[in-house]
């Protein structure tokens, strides 16, 4: 009787898979996901233009993780969203929460949150997926920000910049609950560092006056510019 690749074989019960497969479907090797060739003419995403790999930047409150899964969820093409905040907390025991203080072990559990969602954004984009990563990405630590997720993802990683009015994002904290929500002085702090964004020359999002469908909507856009005219970051 066959047996499926990587599946336990009779008289070997829990056997392990070989080292190069997933469950029962063989990975290829990941590696960095590449700028797009230039000159390839109008792509639109999920329309011919291959994989690619979004970093959707924004404070606390901006609605990145809504957008961006409502954005991956719509596309004509498999797409993958990370949200970093989620894979943080996948730590459960021993979870160092910021808002009870930034110290070495909340610096250190968000930069392994940034390699884990790396490592899983290149393993989608080896495998045909696009993904979108959201964070809270601030200008003034361009190591630790975009350098940081240039060296885990690549350079072909396109990043966009959402940024609200204040009193939106004031708005959308106040109807967070647990540890997600933050102090209004807080938050105002974060979207006061964001605005550094302005004059980058990474494309901004203002979706104040935008639902979430006309945000992701204008993502799409600004994707597909990005794809044909890659920011230099």
């Amino acid at each position: 009787m066959q047996h499926a690749v990587g599946a336990p074989q009779p008289g070997r019960p829990g056997a392990l898979p070989a080292a190069s497969t997933t469950g029962h479907f063989p990975m290829p090797a990941a590696s960095p996901v590449q700028l797009p060739a230039a000159g390839g003419g109008a792509l639109l995403p999920g329309a011919g233009s291959g994989p690619v790999a979004v970093l959707l930047i924004g404070a606390a409150g901006a609605g990145k993780t809504t957008i961006a899964r409502h954005w991956a969820d719509n596309r004509g093409v498999p797409t993958a969203h990370i949200s970093l905040d989620d894979v943080r907390e996948w730590v459960r025991s021993g979870f160092a929460d910021p808002q009870a203080g930034w110290n070495e072990h909340s610096e250190a559990q968000y930069r392994l949150a940034r390699r884990t969602c790396g490592f899983s954004a290149r393993n989608f984009l080896a495998n045909g997926i696009s993904c979108i990563i959201d964070d809270a990405v601030f200008p003034d630590r361009p190591v630790v920000g975009l350098g940081g997720w240039k060296r885990h993802v690549g350079p072909g990683l396109l990043p966009v910049v959402l940024l609200p009015g204040l009193d939106v994002v004031l708005a959308r904290n106040a109807a967070r609950s647990g540890n997600r929500r933050l102090s209004d002085e807080e938050v105002a702090r974060i979207h006061g560092r964001m605005a550094g964004w302005y004059g980058s020359g990474l494309p901004i999002i203002d979706n104040s006056q935008l639902d979430v469908a006309a945000a992701a909507a204008a993502l799409d856009r600004v994707v597909a510019r990005s794809v044909q005219g890659p920011p230099v970051w």
